[in-house]
């Protein structure tokens, strides 16, 4: 019997506000540990929570990113567990009424578009984090009370493919919006899946699992295939299968069982009223929302003229897509600029592990140097040597060139003079040009770029060269 698999995600997004959900600690990654805490994080008695607007800004934006209804009135709850990193005994979530549902994010597979429906997204505060150490736990509540936005994707993911594209395009969609880093290593985006197994072109669904501990794409990929796998294996031996978390274990490749699956109780807030949203304060933050990526990578298709390839690459986030634009702008071949982006300037930001927004390349200072190269002031190659220059210092091509010398030489009479001497030292060389040995033509070539210390024009060199052998 052949099976398909059923995935869901519930990813856990952190808002990007300076201060946490209900009070006004600073939410900034890397501090020592419980140094960003207060009385209302850490659950301390009589201390009131006081809801941050700017989360509620933040949470709205994903759901219209997302394609969400935002629903007009949303309440707050007490999700009841005991735990050590839980410092009240119950997180403060939306378990009754959520902030919006019914939304969905399109995805591209294998060149398909298909779409991942969104079941519902609510708002809710992170809790502590537990660090195992020496036989020991220790507890740091800086984390306690970040804003997290929690969202829920109806089980419409088939493939662990299908599983990272959708997470990609989420990413994006949200760190275009500026609702959140998205930083899987820091936290700020953490993401369960629930799998689960049926028989292929039937509606009978085998008991799921839900799988944790994956702080990647590729993590969560690489898991969902061991547990599609797993599960097939168990199914095939008639094994009982039981509701249960398991545990993403990378440096062996597994998932492992952790604890059973039950639903944590759920109350009301009575310290918390409703959130009530107008219809206005939505409108207003539509309205601050960005072409989204997916969009925009179809339209720089058309308007560009570029692959679908260069397409996505370049609109993979917002900071890159404007660079590219702006970069079109002053130098109109779109391609061109596609290239040194993608080649040379992506190089450079992946070894220096930076982002576009430090590059000290600006949109202007690469449209320049590429127009030297037309002018014949530089060559190509050249041009590989000046980028890494101004991509260090920040300067102008032009003003590289000048100071270390690099101007091309494309001075007719200057070249021919080089030329003769080059065909007079090799003899040998000019005779095998003419009994048909093209790759002599590329030795003389390379005789004259080494006499003039690469400098040479090489299209006007081939083309002396060629005129002086006939």
């Amino acid at each position: 019997m052949e099976y398909e698999a059923i995935i869901g995600l519930e990813i856990h997004v952190q808002s990007k506000t300076e201060s946490k959900m209900f009070c006004s600690c600073s939410t900034e990654f890397g501090a020592p540990p419980n140094s960003q805490v207060c009385p209302v994080c850490l659950g301390l008695p009589g201390a009131l929570p006081v809801l941050n607007e700017k989360v509620v800004e933040q949470a709205v934006k994903a759901a219209l990113v997302l394609n969400c209804d935002v629903l007009k009135v949303s309440s707050f709850d007490k999700k009841i567990y005991f735990y050590p990193d839980l410092p009240k005994g119950y997180q403060i979530s939306q378990y009754y009424q959520p902030l919006a549902k019914s939304g969905y994010v399109d995805i591209k597979v294998k060149n398909k578009r298909r779409r991942v429906r969104i079941r519902h997204l609510h708002m809710e505060e992170d809790v502590g984090k537990l660090i195992h150490q020496k036989g020991m736990s220790l507890v740091d509540f800086n984390r306690a009370s970040l804003p997290l936005i929690e969202i829920v994707a109806e089980p419409d993911i088939r493939s662990s493919e299908e599983a990272g594209e959708f997470l990609m395009c989420l990413r994006s969609n949200l760190r275009y919006a500026g609702v959140s880093e998205c930083n899987m290593e820091e936290g700020s985006l953490r993401c369960d899946a629930n799998v689960s197994l049926r028989p292929l072109g039937t509606r009978k669904l085998y008991t799921k699992t839900e799988v944790k501990n994956m702080n990647s794409f590729k993590h969560v990929m690489k898991a969902i295939e061991y547990e599609i796998k797993r599960q097939k294996r168990s199914v095939k031996k008639g094994e009982a299968a039981v509701l249960h978390t398991r545990c993403w274990d990378p440096e062996r490749g597994v998932t492992v069982p952790m604890r059973g699956k039950a639903p944590a109780p759920c109350i009301s807030h009575s310290d918390l009223g409703p959130v009530i949203l107008d219809e206005e304060f939505i409108a207003s933050l539509r309205s601050q929302l960005p072409e989204l990526p997916l969009d925009r990578s179809e339209r720089f298709i058309q308007q560009y003229g570029i692959p679908a390839s260069d397409a996505s690459i370049l609109t993979s986030s917002k900071e890159l897509a404007d660079y590219y634009e702006e970069c079109v702008k002053l130098y109109k071949k779109p391609k061109v600029i596609a290239n040194w982006i993608m080649s040379d300037l992506l190089r450079e930001l992946k070894e220096k592990d930076i982002g576009i927004r430090e590059c000290k390349v600006s949109p202007e200072h690469l449209a320049e140097m590429i127009t030297l190269i037309d002018k014949g002031s530089i060559s190509g190659k050249m041009a590989k040597d000046v980028f890494v220059e101004m991509f260090e210092t920040g300067e102008k091509a032009s003003q590289i060139v000048k100071e270390k010398g690099l101007a091309q030489i494309s001075d007719k009479e200057a070249l021919v003079k080089i030329v003769d001497k080059t065909l007079q030292e090799n003899p040998k060389v000019v005779e095998d040009y003419k009994k048909g040995k093209e790759k002599a033509l590329g030795y003389l070539v390379g005789q004259v770029m080494k006499e003039t210390k690469g400098r040479a024009n090489p299209k006007l060199v081939n083309k002396l060269l060629e005129k002086k052998l006939k």
